[in-house]
């Protein structure tokens, strides 16, 4: 049996707060899935094509990911890719809560997949992608938040 995750988000866009989760979570498995999510009650900066274009180039150089889209429910995509662990990012207790409730309903729906949490380091636990865009919006230096191989594809889009 494959030893295989699942990391979904929005991305829109990646930020250095999801690149350490992916950096330090892809080692811990054979092949760990980059799942984008396809959410039309969102309205994104970046398509779901734009998106997973981004996180390729932010995550070039780790071997073992795949990045997809999904939508729908997340553990019904976790069974097509074979995942049996969903990989959760903390910023503050904030996201635990909601991520505790999410990861129950999800053991509900599948008992075979279970949920890995990961704090992130305290250089991110601020950052979001709302934040990212509005700094970005306004005017400020976003370099010290996203991977330098998607910053200016930010600036692109909101200059």
């Amino acid at each position: 049996m494959s030893n295989i995750a699942i990391y979904p988000g929005s991305f829109d866009p990646c930020t250095n707060g999801h690149l350490d989760i992916i950096a330090r979570s892809a080692p811990l498995f054979d092949k760990l899935y980059v799942a984008v999510l396809k959410n039309s009650d969102k309205k994104p900066l970046f398509s779901v094509d734009e998106r997973i274009a981004l996180l390729g180039k932010a995550t070039a150089e780790i071997d073992n990911i795949e990045i997809i889209s999904f939508g729908g429910l997340l553990v019904n995509i976790a069974e097509q890719v074979g995942a049996r662990v969903i990989i959760k990012g903390l910023r503050a207790m904030s996201d635990f809560e909601y991520e505790f409730q999410m990861a129950l309903a999800n053991k509900g729906l599948n008992p075979n997949v279970e949920t890995l949490f990961m704090t992130t380091n305290t250089d991110n636990s601020f950052l979001s992608s709302s934040l990212v865009k509005e700094i970005a919006r306004n005017g400020g230096k976003i370099s010290q938040f996203v991977p330098e191989a998607i910053e200016e594809e930010i600036a692109k889009k909101l200059y």
